[in-house]
């Protein structure tokens, strides 16, 4: 489905109401939404399910806001962003429990690979705006311009944003024994 073919849906949706429109969008890019979640929330599943799930409501209830002066997963992914600092910022009531509880249970409850613990570790170093910038520009495949629209900064600090995500995971991947 190509970005033209975003924009008919999006206007069905808005023109008709038609709802199988927009579950096509849904269908499209709920994997990606749901992988960028994941990666944010280390790997936490249901978190990232719900998220997700309200990242797609929340377009639904807004989609008439939709001016298409980007693409639409541009929108989306912003929409996402914004949900997931909001729900980040909620969260922050409840950062009493000590940290080494939550990393055991992030390693017992997930199934990853030690060099996936060793990159969920090293993404925990960076400031969340770089790790999302990361996030979005290697796992995403989101240009600096889009990363820029999605975060709602500058360009120059969206690729600031990346290339010290960048040196900060270098050194971290070099101290933890991996070469280049």
């Amino acid at each position: 489905m190509s970005s033209t073919e975003d924009i008919r849906l999006v206007s069905q949706v808005i023109l008709l109401n038609d709802k199988k429109a927009f579950d096509n969008l849904v269908r499209k890019y709920q994997s990606p939404i749901r992988r960028f979640f994941l990666n944010l929330t280390m790997g936490d599943a249901p978190l990232s399910d719900d998220l997700a799930q309200e990242t797609f409501i929340k377009a639904y209830l807004n989609i008439n806001s939709f001016k298409g002066l980007s693409g639409f997963s541009t929108w989306l992914y912003r929409i996402a962003y914004n949900v997931y600092y909001d729900s980040a910022r909620a969260q922050k009531h409840y950062e009493d429990i000590e940290e080494s509880v939550i990393d055991r249970k992030y390693y017992a409850e997930n199934d990853f690979s030690p060099d996936k613990m060793d990159i969920q570790k090293a993404l925990k170093i960076l400031r969340k705006e770089e790790q999302t910038a990361v996030l979005l520009f290697y796992m995403e495949d989101k240009t600096h311009k889009e990363i820029a629209r999605i975060m709602d900064c500058p360009l120059g600090t969206a690729k600031t944003y990346i290339l010290k995500g960048k040196e900060k995971l270098s050194v971290y991947f070099k101290q933890a024994g991996y070469e280049n």
